[in-house]
């Protein structure tokens, strides 16, 4: 387990989001490690937490192979975010697209099969939310 999440941190332009799981060789090939792709929903509270830090200290929209782009789903409970939509001051700034959600900020609205499960709150939020018809992003 160790082995495997020195090796996320590694290398964290690897995507791991679609996949049942990837293959990682260390640069001189003599190590290989097979990661089987998790969800944010797998994360525990304190890697949640840790995952916001992340994201709102660099402004990057991915953190260990997880990212807030893609397809969204909107549920009442048991959500991998709860988010608020602000208008000012924002966490990130989303543009909702119809398709090919791949930009950082970019999400697709989806029922079933989505990449994150978002709730929205009025208090108390991991992500504030601005909308925006252009320049997505953190």
């Amino acid at each position: 387990m160790l082995n495997k999440l020195v090796a996320l941190s590694l290398l964290p332009m690897l995507c791991l989001w679609g996949s049942s799981s990837s293959t990682i060789v260390d640069t001189n090939n003599t190590s290989v490690t097979t990661i089987k792709s998790r969800s944010i929903s797998d994360l525990t509270p304190i890697e949640k937490k840790a995952f916001i830090e992340h994201l709102k200290t660099t402004g990057s929209c991915e953190w260990k192979g997880f990212k807030l782009y893609g397809k969204v789903q909107f549920v009442s409970s048991f959500a991998d975010f709860k988010i608020k939509y602000v208008s000012s001051f924002p966490d990130i700034k989303v543009k909702f697209v119809s398709s090919f959600p791949d930009d950082c900020g970019e999400w697709q609205e989806v029922t079933s099969f989505p990449d994150i499960k978002v709730q929205v709150v009025t208090s108390f939020p991991d992500l504030k939310v601005q909308k925006v018809t252009s320049f997505p992003g953190m």
